[in-house]
């Protein structure tokens, strides 16, 4: 027999959300926050790095600190919103990373910078699953869940993108500082919801902390991220990069077992082992594996090989951007409570997958209207699909005590997706490139560097074909029922 914690009896009826459609505002200008991180501190890089004499070999510290952070504490944060509720976590999540935004934004130096990215992480790890969690239970009629998701999966899947465009318009024409300023705004505006927000109900029960899963969990994602980390620099067969994702699947196999004999475990088995929520947070990873891994060699096939401006190349990313909200804001939303899931996952996995397929087309001298442009439309339709109805069947029938965690579990998802996709293209690109400029001048090297990058948007391409089919077997739930 399953165990059950103390702390999932009797859970009570939800309290009725005020005005759910002006939650969801706020909800998502919360979790657009969370995803431009991923890419516009990118972009501000280069300007930081020169301004606060940061070497080579640092500068990716600034990029590892916040995703070490965030995906090592993802599922305690997830937890944390279960046990103390997912408005307050998701206020302290807000507040906590708009403070270290700013600290980030005013660092005089090196290490006040990564200290404001390892908290921006840590308190990204608490925002992220309250914000999903907080969706989940403020949108229960499968029609306004399919449009409040929608609209979410979309932001997820597009806000690399956007903070691509948002983050050359920051560094360029004002400074590199406000690509960490800006979250400020976003999140006092995202707070000002809270009187709309679904109200916390604390059972009175005291919580028990898993903290054998805190560490084995969390060590095991942290020593993965930093492998995949250390593999754009080191090459995936190094001795640390081994060292690490062996010793962090081997740690996550021994939090496995742990979970299955406590009785409140960190993460409790049911929510991962149910087919279609595992079929969720895997669709996300192998969405988000692809659309990392594209986002940057698409920035560096602009930048480098054609001479883009960082506003240029984030003006270049509009098509996509628009094709995922309208994909995900519209077309997904609409299906989503008519359709089983996997009617919308796989082919929507595939039509990326073509979009891919297509850049593997370009040379040194593809134009952008001919050569990235179609691409982009197909992988920003097909990512919207994907997106919608993965995050929304990622709290699928899942108990409402353990809606934090089965989020967080989404947001892993996410991380691990993102940095084995930036890793691993990167790799493949940067080894094609080197082959194939071993016998020839330097003369040629744009034309290497594209080659890497096909043969970069080929795996990606693979990786969602494959994943299409496996998703589409895993992910077994049929129609949602009208209501």
């Amino acid at each position: 027999m399953e165990p059950t914690s103390p702390t999932l009896e009797k859970a009570p009826a939800e309290p009725a959300v005020r005005r759910p459609w002006i939650a969801l505002v706020f909800i998502c200008l919360a979790q657009l926050m969370i995803v431009l991180d991923a890419t516009i501190v990118n972009i501000a890089l280069p300007s930081a790095q020169r301004a606060l004499d940061v070497s080579d070999g640092g500068r990716q510290w600034v990029i590892t600190a916040y995703t070490l952070a965030f995906g090592g504490l993802l599922l305690l944060g997830g937890r944390i919103a279960d046990y103390t509720g997912r408005r307050r976590a998701f206020l302290v999540g807000l507040f906590g990373f708009a403070g270290a935004s700013a600290l980030g934004g005013a660092a005089p130096g090196f290490g006040v910078l990564l200290a404001a990215r390892a908290l921006q992480g840590a308190f990204g790890a608490l925002l992220a699953p309250a914000a999903l969690s907080l969706l989940s239970v403020t949108f229960v009629r499968p029609a306004d869940r399919a449009k409040a998701f929608g609209v979410f999966g979309a932001i997820a899947a597009g806000g690399g993108a956007i903070g691509l465009i948002l983050g050359g318009l920051l560094t360029e024409y004002l400074d590199w500082r406000w690509c960490l300023y800006v979250n400020v705004p976003i999140a006092v505006i995202s707070a000002l919801g809270w009187y709309f927000l679904p109200a916390d109900h604390r059972t009175g029960t005291r919580a028990r902390f898993d903290f054998a899963g805190v560490i084995l969990g969390g060590g095991g994602l942290v020593a993965i991220v930093y492998g995949c980390s250390r593999a754009e620099s080191d090459g995936w067969s190094s001795g640390p990069v081994l060292g690490l994702l062996v010793g962090g699947v081997v740690l996550l196999a021994v939090f496995a077992a742990v979970e299955s004999r406590i009785a409140s475990p960190l993460l409790p088995l049911r929510v991962v082992l149910n087919r279609t929520r595992g079929g969720a947070y895997l669709a996300v990873a192998i969405a988000i594996i692809a659309m990392f891994g594209l986002l940057l060699l698409l920035t560096y096939d602009l930048q480098v090989v054609k001479g883009y401006s960082p506003v240029r190349t984030g003006a270049a990313f509009l098509p996509l951007t628009a094709c995922v909200l309208v994909s995900g804001g519209g077309i997904a939303a609409r299906l989503l409570p008519r359709v089983p899931p996997r009617v919308l996952v796989a082919p929507g996995l595939l039509v990326a997958a073509a979009g891919l397929a297509w850049l593997v087309r370009l040379d040194a001298g593809s134009s952008y209207a001919s050569g990235v442009l179609p691409a982009q439309i197909l992988i920003g339709l097909g990512m919207g699909v994907v997106m919608a109805p993965a995050m929304s069947y990622a709290t699928h029938e899942v108990d409402r005590r353990d809606a934090g965690v089965a989020s967080a579990m989404a947001n892993t998802a996410q991380q691990i997706g993102g940095s084995i996709g930036v890793a691993l293209l990167n790799t493949i690109a940067t080894g094609a490139t080197a082959g194939y400029m071993a016998t020839r001048q330097r003369s040629a090297l744009k034309e290497g560097l594209v080659r890497g990058f096909t043969h970069g948007f080929a795996t990606a391409a693979v990786i969602l074909a494959v994943g299409a089919v496996v998703v589409g077997v895993v992910m077994n739930t049929g129609r949602p029922e009208r209501g």
